[in-house]
């Protein structure tokens, strides 16, 4: 089982949390979101945006997702 955690910006407190069966069905829901929020933003710019500041939009996406694979590993002192 696989969760990703995407957050609106850095200081989100409530990210979108999805859960998937396999790390392709996660990988293609991040590549599919991180598309979508792009494109709206590109879409609702009241400026022209270059090729690099598309690129860049979409860094600042990625950087906002964070996948883990439900393995919740615990330390216990001795």
């Amino acid at each position: 089982m696989f969760t990703v955690s995407y957050s609106i910006d850095i200081m989100d407190t409530n990210p979108t949390k999805m859960t998937f069966d396999t790390l392709d069905e996660a990988h293609d829901w991040i590549h599919q979101e991180v598309a979508r929020r792009v494109d709206y933003a590109v879409q609702h710019s009241p400026y022209t945006m270059s090729e690099t500041d598309i690129q860049d939009l979409e860094a600042n996406e990625y950087a906002l997702v964070s996948l883990t694979d439900g393995v919740v590993t615990e330390f216990m002192c001795i």
